[in-house]
Protein backbone atom coordinates (compact mmCIF):
# COMPACT_ATOMS: atom_id res chain seq x y z
CA UNK A 1 0.00 0.00 0.00
CA UNK A 2 1.12 3.41 -0.31
CA UNK A 3 2.34 5.34 2.43
CA UNK A 4 0.84 8.95 2.50
CA UNK A 5 -2.47 7.52 1.16
CA UNK A 6 -3.53 6.55 4.92
CA UNK A 7 -5.56 10.44 4.60
CA UNK A 8 -5.32 11.17 0.98
CA UNK A 9 -8.47 8.92 0.46
CA UNK A 10 -10.67 10.83 -2.07
CA UNK A 11 -13.25 9.14 -0.35
CA UNK A 12 -15.59 9.39 2.75
CA UNK A 13 -13.67 8.17 5.61
CA UNK A 14 -15.99 5.38 7.88
CA UNK A 15 -16.79 7.63 10.88
CA UNK A 16 -15.07 6.07 14.15
CA UNK A 17 -18.64 6.14 15.70
CA UNK A 18 -19.46 4.12 12.66
CA UNK A 19 -16.86 1.76 12.71
CA UNK A 20 -17.22 0.77 16.71
CA UNK A 21 -20.82 0.87 16.31
CA UNK A 22 -20.56 -2.02 13.99
CA UNK A 23 -17.87 -4.18 16.21
CA UNK A 24 -20.37 -3.81 18.79
CA UNK A 25 -22.92 -5.17 16.59
CA UNK A 26 -21.06 -7.95 15.62
CA UNK A 27 -19.72 -6.97 11.49
CA UNK A 28 -17.07 -5.18 10.24
CA UNK A 29 -16.36 -3.76 6.75
CA UNK A 30 -14.69 -5.35 3.36
CA UNK A 31 -13.56 -4.29 0.41
CA UNK A 32 -13.00 -6.02 -2.95
CA UNK A 33 -9.83 -4.63 -3.45
CA UNK A 34 -7.08 -1.48 -2.69
CA UNK A 35 -8.51 0.82 -5.14
CA UNK A 36 -12.46 0.12 -3.88
CA UNK A 37 -14.05 2.68 -3.12
CA UNK A 38 -16.95 0.76 -2.09
CA UNK A 39 -17.52 -1.26 1.20
CA UNK A 40 -19.15 -4.10 2.41
CA UNK A 41 -20.14 -5.21 5.73
CA UNK A 42 -19.81 -8.85 6.96
CA UNK A 43 -21.24 -10.73 9.68
CA UNK A 44 -19.85 -14.44 9.14
CA UNK A 45 -21.97 -17.05 10.14
CA UNK A 46 -18.93 -18.75 12.14
CA UNK A 47 -16.56 -16.37 13.70
CA UNK A 48 -13.27 -17.53 14.65
CA UNK A 49 -11.92 -16.30 18.06
CA UNK A 50 -8.65 -17.32 20.01
CA UNK A 51 -9.33 -17.66 24.10
CA UNK A 52 -7.43 -15.64 25.69
CA UNK A 53 -6.16 -18.71 28.01
CA UNK A 54 -6.12 -21.84 25.28
CA UNK A 55 -3.21 -19.46 23.35
CA UNK A 56 -0.65 -22.31 22.13
CA UNK A 57 3.11 -21.68 22.77
CA UNK A 58 5.20 -24.26 20.93
CA UNK A 59 8.78 -24.78 22.08
CA UNK A 60 9.86 -22.76 19.12
CA UNK A 61 8.02 -20.23 19.56
CA UNK A 62 8.60 -20.00 23.43
CA UNK A 63 12.64 -19.64 22.66
CA UNK A 64 11.94 -16.90 20.36
CA UNK A 65 10.06 -14.98 22.91
CA UNK A 66 12.64 -15.63 25.92
CA UNK A 67 15.46 -14.96 23.23
CA UNK A 68 13.69 -11.90 22.34
CA UNK A 69 14.63 -12.45 18.66
CA UNK A 70 12.69 -9.18 17.70
CA UNK A 71 11.81 -5.73 19.55
CA UNK A 72 8.54 -5.42 20.05
CA UNK A 73 6.45 -2.31 20.27
CA UNK A 74 2.71 -0.89 20.50
CA UNK A 75 2.03 1.76 18.34
CA UNK A 76 4.95 2.90 16.92
CA UNK A 77 4.18 2.03 12.99
CA UNK A 78 0.60 1.69 13.05
CA UNK A 79 -0.01 3.10 9.63
CA UNK A 80 2.70 1.26 8.39
CA UNK A 81 1.58 -2.16 10.02
CA UNK A 82 -1.27 -1.44 8.11
CA UNK A 83 0.30 -1.21 4.98
CA UNK A 84 2.48 -4.07 4.96
CA UNK A 85 -0.75 -6.19 5.80
CA UNK A 86 -2.32 -4.77 2.77
CA UNK A 87 0.77 -5.62 0.32
CA UNK A 88 0.53 -8.04 -2.28
CA UNK A 89 1.74 -11.71 -1.33
CA UNK A 90 2.20 -14.71 -3.17
CA UNK A 91 -0.98 -15.65 -4.32
CA UNK A 92 -2.65 -13.15 -3.22
CA UNK A 93 -2.44 -10.42 -5.51
CA UNK A 94 -5.32 -7.92 -3.94
CA UNK A 95 -6.34 -7.26 -0.48
CA UNK A 96 -9.60 -6.48 1.23
CA UNK A 97 -7.77 -3.48 2.80
CA UNK A 98 -8.82 -0.68 0.40
CA UNK A 99 -7.45 2.80 0.56
CA UNK A 100 -10.69 4.06 2.25
CA UNK A 101 -10.91 1.37 5.12
CA UNK A 102 -6.99 1.82 5.80
CA UNK A 103 -7.77 5.36 5.95
CA UNK A 104 -10.84 4.59 8.27
CA UNK A 105 -8.80 2.67 10.73
CA UNK A 106 -5.78 5.46 10.61
CA UNK A 107 -8.27 7.91 11.78
CA UNK A 108 -9.84 5.05 14.84
CA UNK A 109 -6.32 4.65 15.60
CA UNK A 110 -5.70 8.47 16.46
CA UNK A 111 -9.15 7.98 18.55
CA UNK A 112 -7.85 6.06 21.09
CA UNK A 113 -9.37 2.76 19.50
CA UNK A 114 -7.25 0.80 17.41
CA UNK A 115 -3.98 -0.26 17.85
CA UNK A 116 -0.56 -2.04 16.45
CA UNK A 117 2.02 -4.49 17.79
CA UNK A 118 5.08 -4.03 15.81
CA UNK A 119 7.90 -6.45 15.73
CA UNK A 120 11.47 -5.23 14.76
CA UNK A 121 15.08 -6.38 13.24
CA UNK A 122 16.54 -3.61 14.34
CA UNK A 123 14.84 -0.71 12.39
CA UNK A 124 13.30 -2.70 10.18
CA UNK A 125 9.66 -3.44 10.71
CA UNK A 126 9.32 -7.54 9.72
CA UNK A 127 5.77 -8.87 11.78
CA UNK A 128 2.84 -7.25 13.13
CA UNK A 129 -0.92 -7.29 13.73
CA UNK A 130 -3.75 -4.44 14.06
CA UNK A 131 -7.07 -4.56 14.98
CA UNK A 132 -9.61 -2.64 17.01
CA UNK A 133 -10.43 -2.19 20.77
CA UNK A 134 -13.48 -1.38 22.76
CA UNK A 135 -14.87 -2.40 25.90
CA UNK A 136 -12.90 -5.57 27.15
CA UNK A 137 -12.53 -6.90 23.10
CA UNK A 138 -9.87 -6.80 21.06
CA UNK A 139 -10.78 -7.78 16.74
CA UNK A 140 -7.89 -8.68 15.01
CA UNK A 141 -8.03 -7.23 11.58
CA UNK A 142 -4.80 -8.65 10.33
CA UNK A 143 -1.19 -9.56 10.65
CA UNK A 144 1.78 -9.64 8.43
CA UNK A 145 5.11 -11.57 8.94
CA UNK A 146 8.30 -10.87 6.72
CA UNK A 147 10.90 -13.02 9.35
CA UNK A 148 10.59 -16.04 11.02
CA UNK A 149 8.06 -15.94 13.43
CA UNK A 150 7.16 -12.14 13.85
CA UNK A 151 3.66 -12.94 13.37
CA UNK A 152 3.25 -15.39 15.89
CA UNK A 153 5.41 -13.29 18.02
CA UNK A 154 2.74 -10.45 17.97
CA UNK A 155 -0.10 -12.56 18.36
CA UNK A 156 1.85 -13.91 21.75
CA UNK A 157 2.15 -10.04 22.87
CA UNK A 158 -1.22 -9.33 21.98
CA UNK A 159 -2.75 -12.27 24.36
CA UNK A 160 -0.39 -11.59 26.89
CA UNK A 161 -1.14 -7.82 27.17
CA UNK A 162 -5.01 -8.09 26.96
CA UNK A 163 -4.69 -10.85 29.71
CA UNK A 164 -2.76 -8.48 31.76
CA UNK A 165 -5.59 -5.26 30.87
CA UNK A 166 -8.62 -7.77 31.95
CA UNK A 167 -9.33 -8.03 28.18
CA UNK A 168 -12.20 -11.38 27.86
CA UNK A 169 -12.15 -11.53 24.08
CA UNK A 170 -10.19 -11.87 21.04
CA UNK A 171 -12.11 -11.99 17.75
CA UNK A 172 -9.64 -13.28 14.30
CA UNK A 173 -13.26 -13.08 12.40
CA UNK A 174 -12.30 -15.75 9.94
CA UNK A 175 -10.36 -19.08 10.68
CA UNK A 176 -7.34 -20.10 9.19
CA UNK A 177 -5.05 -22.74 9.38
CA UNK A 178 -2.03 -20.71 10.87
CA UNK A 179 -5.03 -19.08 13.71
CA UNK A 180 -6.08 -23.25 14.48
CA UNK A 181 -2.34 -23.68 15.02
CA UNK A 182 -2.24 -21.00 17.75
CA UNK A 183 -5.07 -22.16 19.77
CA UNK A 184 -8.21 -20.66 17.42
CA UNK A 185 -11.77 -22.32 17.78
CA UNK A 186 -14.91 -21.21 15.74
CA UNK A 187 -17.82 -20.54 16.94
CA UNK A 188 -21.21 -19.43 15.48
CA UNK A 189 -22.01 -16.38 15.33
CA UNK A 190 -25.11 -16.24 17.87
CA UNK A 191 -22.70 -17.49 20.39
CA UNK A 192 -20.35 -15.07 19.79
CA UNK A 193 -22.69 -12.73 20.26
CA UNK A 194 -23.31 -14.04 23.76
CA UNK A 195 -20.12 -13.05 24.43
CA UNK A 196 -19.49 -10.03 23.11
CA UNK A 197 -21.83 -8.76 25.29
CA UNK A 198 -20.22 -10.45 27.86
CA UNK A 199 -17.44 -8.44 27.10
CA UNK A 200 -18.88 -4.86 28.17
CA UNK A 201 -17.59 -2.59 30.59
CA UNK A 202 -14.30 -0.73 30.53
CA UNK A 203 -10.94 -2.94 31.23
CA UNK A 204 -8.24 -2.13 34.18
CA UNK A 205 -5.84 -0.96 31.49
CA UNK A 206 -5.25 -0.10 28.25
CA UNK A 207 -3.06 -1.60 25.99
CA UNK A 208 -0.50 1.10 26.08
CA UNK A 209 -0.96 1.15 29.54
CA UNK A 210 -0.99 -3.12 29.96
CA UNK A 211 2.68 -2.83 27.56
CA UNK A 212 4.39 0.12 29.40
CA UNK A 213 3.67 -2.27 32.94
CA UNK A 214 5.02 -5.46 31.26
CA UNK A 215 8.37 -3.38 29.90
CA UNK A 216 8.28 -2.00 33.45
CA UNK A 217 7.45 -5.24 35.57
CA UNK A 218 10.87 -6.46 33.20
CA UNK A 219 12.95 -3.87 34.46
CA UNK A 220 12.44 -4.48 38.17
CA UNK A 221 12.62 -8.21 38.08
CA UNK A 222 16.03 -7.91 35.90
CA UNK A 223 17.75 -4.93 38.60
CA UNK A 224 16.53 -7.21 41.19
CA UNK A 225 18.14 -10.46 40.11
CA UNK A 226 21.23 -8.88 38.99
CA UNK A 227 21.18 -6.84 42.88
CA UNK A 228 20.60 -9.62 44.81
CA UNK A 229 22.37 -12.37 42.75
CA UNK A 230 24.85 -13.12 45.65
CA UNK A 231 21.95 -13.48 48.29
CA UNK A 232 19.94 -15.32 46.24
CA UNK A 233 17.30 -12.80 45.38
CA UNK A 234 15.52 -13.32 42.03
CA UNK A 235 15.13 -16.67 42.20
CA UNK A 236 11.54 -16.74 40.88
CA UNK A 237 12.89 -14.95 37.83
CA UNK A 238 15.62 -17.24 36.97
CA UNK A 239 13.12 -19.97 36.18
CA UNK A 240 12.28 -17.76 33.22
CA UNK A 241 15.69 -17.18 31.82
CA UNK A 242 18.38 -18.86 30.13
CA UNK A 243 20.93 -18.34 32.24
CA UNK A 244 22.04 -14.72 31.39
CA UNK A 245 21.36 -13.17 34.98
CA UNK A 246 18.57 -10.79 33.30
CA UNK A 247 14.82 -10.54 32.67
CA UNK A 248 12.68 -9.06 29.76
CA UNK A 249 9.48 -8.71 28.47
CA UNK A 250 9.78 -11.50 26.22
CA UNK A 251 10.58 -13.87 29.15
CA UNK A 252 7.78 -13.27 31.50
CA UNK A 253 5.35 -13.55 28.01
CA UNK A 254 7.06 -17.08 27.67
CA UNK A 255 6.32 -17.98 30.77
CA UNK A 256 3.07 -16.84 31.15
CA UNK A 257 1.88 -18.36 28.02
CA UNK A 258 3.96 -21.82 28.80
CA UNK A 259 1.83 -21.79 32.36
CA UNK A 260 -1.39 -21.54 30.39
CA UNK A 261 -1.31 -23.62 27.62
Amino acid sequence: MRTGDMHGSPFPLIPPETLLLAYRSGIFPMSDGRDDPEIFWVEPRDRAILPLEGFRCSKTLRKVLRRDTYRVTIDRAFTDVVSLCAAPREGHPESWISYRIAASYRQLHEVGHAHSIECWEGEELVGGLYGVAFDQVFCGESMFSRADNASKVALAWLVALMRRAGYRLLDCQFMTEHLASLGAIEIAQEAYLERLAAAGGKPAMSLPEAYASLVSEAASLGEAAGDGAAAGAGAEVGAGREGDGSSSPGKLIAQSLTQTS
